[in-house]
């Protein structure tokens, strides 16, 4: 079964807000199995428009499993400050078997 990914990019106009919202993603992400690969960092666009500034990966057991993370009631419980304190887009993608 390939993994799943849900890959965000985001700009974020509110740090302080904002940190409310990273401060719980990780265990509700944790709840579906999923794991943080990238969280923001060091970020050079080579090609295309400049996406960013932060970009954050969470790799999950499935696709399926990363869409019941992103459409649970304990996300959908936060989400709302990601958008109040931020920019950007979100996807979920299936990884390469």
């Amino acid at each position: 079964m390939a993994l799943g990914y849900l890959i965000a990019q985001i700009d974020v106009h509110d740090p302080e807000s904002y940190a409310k919202y990273t401060a719980q993603t990780p265990g509700i992400a944790a709840i579906y199995d999923g794991k943080f690969i990238v969280r923001a960092g060091q970020l050079e666009t080579l090609e295309g428009a400049a996406v960013g500034p932060r970009v954050v990966v969470i790799e999950f057991p499935s696709y399926a499993r990363a869409l019941e993370f992103y459409n649970s009631n304990e996300y959908q419980a936060i989400v709302s400050i990601r958008h109040k304190a931020s920019t950007g887009s979100a996807f979920v993608v299936e990884g390469a078997d």
